[in-house]
């Protein structure tokens, strides 16, 4: 079963999503050369407090940390450890969660650790990054949840790669709905399975987590011994971006970008929602 939200139930995951969004700015600030991934978590675990919020990622399933760290051919999942430490030309996602009156906002970004990255990891998080974009743009009403991943794939499939062949859309991770768990049906696929069937028709009051992951090699993962840590079976880097959306009336609206998605939503041709909080 879907949970479809009221109005305003969006407005507290929007309360949420903007604690994330805090999340995001304060670990830009301390990603950086000589940083440890644990460093990173403390600055999230900060934010938390000073937000009155509460952590979703925190021993759900056993996760022993407020936000995971995923360097280089490390997908998702990745533990914060002082043991990590971060380095000149490492990329990193940083993917955040918060709760705020039991309901739930997440979302990940892509860094870049310091400087000279080849330019095949920065197109590699561009396409990423704008493919979760176009993902977005298809939330529309009346689509159906095939209609995102299709946005999705066919995106990264036109973006040529640097040096040729293909980028690998990783296959055991998507996104999800999102509401009063972090993790709720349906999951969304970031590529198109006829198995899967159309899905869904989009309504208002529809929430997901739309999160694409690449990689400059294969679709395939493995995880590690912690039985967390999710790599690519090649060692090719990867690029994980993720935003909190939900669907009003007004069209889609960006739980966990400061603006709602207004202005990248704008270059797309749509019109983000009103922000309830404004």
């Amino acid at each position: 079963m879907v949970q479809i939200k009221t109005p305003e139930q969006i407005a507290k995951m929007r309360e949420a999503g903007l604690v994330v969004a805090a999340i995001h700015e304060a670990t830009r600030e301390v990603a950086v050369p000589g940083a440890t991934t644990k460093d990173l978590d403390e600055a999230a675990r900060k934010v938390l407090a000073d937000h009155g919020a509460k952590s979703n990622f925190l021993g759900y399933g056993g996760f022993p940390a407020t936000i995971c760290t995923s360097v280089n051919d490390v997908v998702v999942h990745g533990i914060p450890s002082e043991d990590v430490v971060l380095k000149d030309g490492d990329i990193i996602s940083i993917d955040a969660g918060a709760i705020v009156d039991g309901w739930h906002g997440d979302a990940a970004y892509t860094a870049f650790v310091g400087s000279g990255h080849a330019p095949e990891l920065v197109e590699l998080s561009r396409v990423t990054e704008d493919s979760m974009w176009a993902g977005i743009a298809a939330m529309k009403n009346g689509n159906r949840l095939l209609d995102i991943s299709r946005a999705i794939e066919t995106y990264i499939r036109r973006q040529p790669k640097p040096g040729g062949g293909k980028y690998g859309i990783v296959e055991d991770y998507g996104g999800h709905g999102i509401g009063t768990e972090m993790h709720m049906d349906p999951h969304l696929l970031n590529y198109v399975s006829r198995k899967r069937g159309k899905g869904p028709k989009l309504v208002p009051g529809f929430c997901l987590a739309i999160e694409p992951m690449v990689s400059l090699g294969t679709p395939k993962t493995e995880v590690l011994e912690d039985d967390w840590t999710v790599i690519t079976i090649d060692g090719t880097w990867s690029s994980h971006w993720e935003h909190s959306v939900a669907l009003t009336e007004e069209g889609p609206l960006v739980l966990t970008s400061p603006d709602g998605g207004k202005a990248r939503l704008a270059e797309l041709g749509v019109t983000a929602a009103p922000d309830p909080l404004a």
